[in-house]
């Protein structure tokens, strides 16, 4: 809570202060420091400000002020213990009567305040790797840019300190012109963080530090990580990074995310800076011209003087973006009292500017940026081909004992630069065989048959095992419990609906982990690279071609990772397209009545089903393009990462987290649904049938069936499916059919799981109303998780009714041409 939530009469300890510059100096100079005690005395007429007591003395501030204090409250015995307890400085021998880490107060101190930190920097340099393994997370990593594209925060206790760590997008800067930048913005300023960790690839300095001046113009407290420093190390480059921090004001700390090195010296350094102990922490300016520092400089006193500028964000950057003309920044200045003012003075200013300069003046800024990084890293960088070591006498060298382990620094050295050559002559050949002219898209399109080959095949014998265990479960249940609602809801409704989900969960898996791999090495990016010119011609970006590859995994974070996209309409079409990407939730559907009906040519079929969605998807990019979202071209601009060989950990990782989510999803939405169509099925109850006497088994069995055929006809769920029965037999469909469709919406594992309960789709399909069936899956309503994403993505929910009625009308006219056409020939 915050000193802004106290009562009259209350007092609390403060944990910490937020906000910055001039405020955050002066409340500290009153007193307003950690562990200090503060009580509320009263407050104005008109409740604001409010006088505190605190040193014995008494202060106001205002409730705005106040807010920006956290605080815990306590009761007078605490606050006179912990007065007692905190150390006191003696001159003579300078250290701490005391340790505060034993002091339970302290402890409670540590623990209740929370530090908040914020990672951000460029897109693939390991942020999200660096994130797990400093908060034991298991996110999505890729070696490719944009894999991060919402935030994602975990809390968790180091050394005694309670740290609330947010893993940001990457991107390149923090000028939101593209969604994701939009979100590191809004966080950053949303959140206020305590310390920001700028995540840098070690291997690529120039460009990772441009974002590092900007956070510098930004004035927050910074710490650097310089990830992936085995990479630099292994180059036989050399980097003085202390010496690099020293000239930036911002510590540096070597880590690399993968193998979880440096880890806990960051979060280290991390305290330092929030509790102001890191002697490199020093603010700093880039230089610009001195005309544009005059510029600046009037800009900001003008902004000072203004009574509604409450010092949240630094005056300085504010001044920058007004004069570059940063339209989100000059919406953000016109809470200002004199906005009108100051966005009269910028436009003056630039058009001055930019008449000296000859060039926009936002150019001129990032120029001056790229030179002042380029004047750091000139005074503590050296690269690997002009970097040399002095040499010693062999009589000197061998004296000290030192010639060894020189020769043996250089024998490593020398292996580590081969490796890397090897490496690139590798990544050549790679890339000179991938994304050739000719021979990319065969082997793309092999990839793509392989894995879905796979998927059927290596996925049918651990899908028999666990059909196996299902069955066996059902048949023992049937043999202990008596015959009565319970245990036909146990078996009927969930071991038959969840578990003829469940027996697909290993094909899932294999599907999952082709992509994985697509990702880690960094063929997903050449994957978008070759499509380019493809997608190009159809009217969209070649970055559109990441999220239907990874719309074979799961529509939502597809439809999430179109936020790379930076134009909008693009981002658009590709959303509505997204649905037709048979995603692993209709995988199931594909299985089953494949397998049952094309046997050997089952892995071919579902190949062919997926390429189709794909000729629908760019079909329907063509028809919106042309009609409802006509655009102008937007430029391709992607990083190719360079290829990279998958940890185990991370495939690891990704699997089990997607494991994880498809058991939830069974434990969940599934199971609901699987009881609510057994519901559905089970009731009204009918009178019991009487057979009559000397009937034989085989007799009495089928009127058995076709009673319990009646009692479902005659069910409420019967009764829906008979309804939209006229609607589908068009389409080669019966009513219970209908129903499994029906229950697909909430999600597409339903309708299998419906399909377990109401009927026997060995009996009940035929290879030409199978394959009308799967055409009708593959197209129709998405999801409901589906439907929701896109209405929150593309910012209105129209768009979302757009794609549900779309899909659902597509997939009424396929099926229905399946069935007839295909009449001919099965």
């Amino acid at each position: 809570m915050t000193l802004n939530d106290l009562k009259e009469g209350q007092q609390a300890i403060i944990l910490k202060i937020r906000g910055r510059g001039t405020f955050r100096h002066r409340i500290i100079e009153l007193g307003f420091v950690r562990g200090q005690t503060v009580r509320v005395l009263r407050s104005a007429p008109l409740k604001d400000p409010v006088v505190f007591r605190i040193l014995d003395s008494e202060v106001s501030l205002r409730r705005a002020e106040a807010s920006q204090i956290e605080v815990l409250v306590c009761s007078m015995e605490e606050a006179r213990e912990y007065a007692a307890l905190k150390p006191v400085r003696t001159f003579e021998k300078d250290r701490c009567h005391g340790n505060p880490q034993e002091d339970p107060l302290e402890k409670k101190l540590d623990s209740s305040s929370v530090i908040e930190v914020c990672m951000v920097g460029n897109p693939n340099t390991g942020k999200t790797s660096l994130y797990n393994a400093l908060s034991g997370s298991s996110e999505h990593v890729g070696n490719y840019s944009g894999v991060t594209v919402d935030a994602k925060t975990a809390e968790f206790v180091y050394k005694g300190h309670r740290i609330r760590l947010t893993d940001l997008p990457g991107t390149y800067s923090f000028s939101p012109y593209s969604p994701e930048e939009r979100v590191v913005m809004e966080q950053l300023l949303e959140r206020r963080p305590d310390v920001i960790v700028n995540v840098v690839d070690a291997s690529n300095l120039e460009r990772n530090l441009y974002m590092t001046t900007q956070l510098i113009d930004m004035d927050y407290r910074v710490v650097m990580a310089l990830n992936m420093y085995d990479e630099l190390q292994a180059s036989g480059a050399d980097l003085q990074y202390e010496y690099l921090g020293k000239l930036l004001g911002i510590p540096v700390v070597p880590t690399v995310g993968r193998t979880q090195t440096g880890t806990g010296a960051l979060l280290d350094k991390v305290i330092d800076v929030n509790e102001d102990r890191d002697q490199t922490v020093r603010h700093t300016h880039i230089p610009y011209s001195e005309e544009m520092e005059r510029s600046l400089r009037d800009l900001q006193e003008a902004i000072w003087q203004d009574p509604w500028y409450d010092n949240i964000y630094s005056s300085r950057y504010l001044a920058i973006k007004l004069l570059e003309g940063d339209t989100e920044w000059i919406d953000r200045a016109n809470v200002l009292e004199n906005a009108d003012r100051f966005k009269q003075m910028a436009e003056a200013e630039r058009n001055r500017l930019q008449k000296m300069y000859g060039e926009d003046i936002d150019q001129v800024f990032a120029d001056y940026r790229y030179a002042f990084v380029r004047g750091a890293l000139k005074e503590c960088y050296r690269p690997a081909a002009l970097y040399t070591r002095r040499r010693r006498s062999p009589h000197r060298t061998c004296r000290h004992g030192r010639a060894v382990r020189h020769r043996a620094r250089r024998l490593y050295r020398t292996r580590e630069r081969n490796a890397l050559a090897v490496r690139g002559r590798i990544t050549a050949r790679l890339d000179n065989l991938l994304t050739h002219r000719i021979w990319s898209f065969p082997i793309f399109l092999a990839f793509l048959w392989m894995m879905f080959q796979a998927t059927f095949t290596l996925g049918q014998y651990p899908m028999d095992w666990i059909e196996s265990g299902v069955e066996a479960l059902a048949a023992w249940l049937n043999s202990v419990m008596p015959d009565n609602i319970l245990r036909a809801v146990l078996v009927d409704g969930i071991i038959q609906g969840v578990g003829g989900v469940l027996v697909f969960l290993p094909n899932i898996l294999i599907l999952f982990l082709f992509i994985s791999l697509m990702e880690a090495t960094g063929y997903m990016a050449r994957v978008a690279f070759i499509m380019d010119k493809l997608m190009h011609t159809i009217g969209l970006h070649g970055k559109s071609f990441i999220p239907l590859i990874i719309g074979f995994g799961c529509n939502v974070p597809a439809i999430m990772a179109t936020r790379t996209i930076e134009n909008k309409k693009d981002r658009l079409i590709t959303m509505l397209i997204l649905p037709f990407m048979s995603c692993s939730a209709r995988l199931p559907v594909y299985v089953l009545l494949t397998g049952m009906f094309f046997g050997a040519k089952a892995g071919t079929v579902i190949f062919l089903i997926y390429l189709f969605g794909i000729l629908l998807s760019i079909l329907s990019a063509l028809l919106f393009r042309h009609t409802i979202l006509r655009a102008f071209d937007s430029p391709f601009v992607m990083e190719m990462p360079p290829y990279r060989w998958p940890t185990w950990r991370s495939v690891g990782q990704s699997l089990g987290t997607r494991t994880m989510q498809y058991l939830k999803k069974m434990g969940g939405v599934i199971l609901i649904a699987s009881v609510i169509v057994w519901a559905l099925g089970y009731f009204p109850i009918s009178p019991e049938v009487s057979l009559p006497e000397g009937v034989s088994k085989q007799t009495a069995g089928l009127m058995q069936a076709d009673a319990e055929k009646l009692h479902m006809e005659n069910s409420y769920l019967g009764r829906i499916g008979k309804f939209i029965e006229p609607v589908i037999r068009p389409l080669g469909m019966n009513w219970q059919m209908g129903i499994c469709l029906l229950a697909g919406i909430s999600a597409k594992e339903v309708v299998v799981s419906t399909m377990s309960v109401i009927m026997d789709p060995a009996e009940t399909f035929t290879p030409l109303s199978a394959l009308s069936f799967i055409a009708f899956v593959l197209l129709y309503f998405p999801c409901v998780a589906v439907f929701s994403a896109i209405g929150r993505e593309s910012g209105s929910w129209k768009w979302a009714a757009f794609t549900a009625v779309y899909t659902t009308a597509v997939a009424w006219i396929v099926s229905f041409l399946v069935f007839r056409i295909g009449g001919f020939f099965l």
